[in-house]
């Protein structure tokens, strides 16, 4: 258990300010701890020339840990699910990081319009496609939405393949997230070129194209994987 009922009930009562801090140096706290962490493909990123969409497979409730401290340079902003501020874990994990709040499986059309305006007034975002932690261990399916967001943007992509925080956090079997529990591992995580999403072309319908667009971009994903990982997208 990451955090126990009493320090929860306990931080519920204090001031937002003090829980930041107080998440800021928990997390960091417990990503030192047992997370040895190996980056490649920095160097991808040192030509980039506005902002960008970073796309991440989705392994756990860990991964945004990860990423934040491995992307601190470039400060991404993640679209997050509403329902992870329910949870008091996850709830900590927002507040200590840069987040916009999406509603998923919906025309969240407030959320979307938030995340294009955050890319065209020059943030980067960091958006997990398959839209939920993958129980499987490698890649499902990912929701749409991803053509839409790069299109009315003019954002490039930059696919991130990562494993090995399906073992530092694991998914809790009863969907208890609070009592999901830390363990020692090692976490890799791959970063590869910007690219521009898929044009769409004369013959595609809307829903035809946004499903090929985003299976490319999908496939970069899995490019940056082990087999084992790739899922739907070998």
């Amino acid at each position: 258990m990451i955090l126990s009922p009493k320090l929860s009930r306990i931080l519920e009562c204090c001031p937002e300010g003090v829980i930041k801090i107080f998440g800021k140096w928990f997390l960091n706290h417990l990503i030192n701890k047992y997370a040895k962490v190996h980056l490649t493909g920095a160097e991808n990123l040192k030509n980039k020339d506005g902002a960008v969409i970073f796309i991440c497979n989705h392994l756990s409730n860990s991964d945004s840990l990860v990423l934040c401290r491995a992307l601190k340079q470039w400060e991404p902003t993640f679209v997050a699910g509403v329902k992870l501020n329910a949870d008091p874990v996850t709830h900590l994990g927002m507040i200590t990081m840069k987040n916009t709040p999406i509603v998923p499986n919906s025309a969240d059309k407030a959320g979307i319009s938030r995340i294009i305006n955050l890319l065209k007034s020059g943030e980067n975002i960091l958006i997990f496609p398959e839209g939920t932690r993958s129980r499987k261990k490698s890649l499902i399916k990912a929701k749409p939405g991803l053509s839409l967001f790069a299109k009315m943007s003019k954002a490039k992509l930059v696919p991130i393949g990562m494993y090995g925080t399906e073992k530092l956090l694991p998914i809790g079997e009863d969907g208890n997230m609070s009592g999901e529990t830390f363990h020692h591992a090692d976490v890799y995580l791959n970063i590869g070129k910007p690219f521009e999403i898929a044009k769409r072309n004369r013959e595609e319908d809307r829903k035809e194209y946004e499903e090929r667009a985003t299976d490319e971009a999908m496939k970069k994903i899995a490019e940056l994987l082990p087999e084992e990982y790739r899922g739907v997208y070998k």
